[in-house]
């Protein structure tokens, strides 16, 4: 049987924000930490905020799952991330990681790519040899982070 390779056709999604977010356990409390928040996460997913194209879970180890999202555009996952939930659980859980460590990258079709890493105890993704340097309200924000500011 013949294999048929097909390419994705994205000349509808100029704007297109991939995001990969990674969750690690590192305490047992971690594991509550980490199925707490997988219900909300799965909920949020089949309501399908605005602008979200795609959602879908992985594993990169046994103590380490992954997002991968799809965005419209970066307003929409602006909009979805200062919005409530999304905007009360990220500040509660910047306070306290609850045993886990968490990253993101995000990366904007026509440029732009940013992460951010907390608690991590081994460097992942981009911060494997790309400087790291502390968030700072200069670069809070993912839109901040894109664009390369400060």
């Amino acid at each position: 049987m013949k294999t048929q390779a097909e390419i994705a056709d994205l000349s509808a999604y100029p704007d297109l924000v991939v995001v990969l977010l990674g969750m690690k356990v590192k305490t047992l409390a971690g594991l509550r930490t980490l199925f707490g928040v997988g219900r909300p996460i799965g909920a949020m997913a089949r309501q399908a905020p605005e602008g979200l194209l795609h959602h879908e879970t992985f594993l990169w180890r046994i103590n380490h799952v992954g997002i991968r999202q799809y965005w419209r555009d970066l307003e929409s996952l602006e909009r979805f991330t200062r919005s409530a939930p999304h905007k009360d659980w990220w500040r509660a859980f910047s306070a306290d990681t609850g045993g886990t460590a968490i990253w993101h990258e995000a990366y904007q079709r026509g440029g732009g790519m940013e992460g951010i890493y907390l608690d991590l105890d081994r460097k992942t993704g981009f911060g494997t040899f790309a400087p790291l340097r502390p968030r700072d309200r200069d670069t809070a924000s993912s839109r901040q982070r894109l664009a390369g500011r400060p």
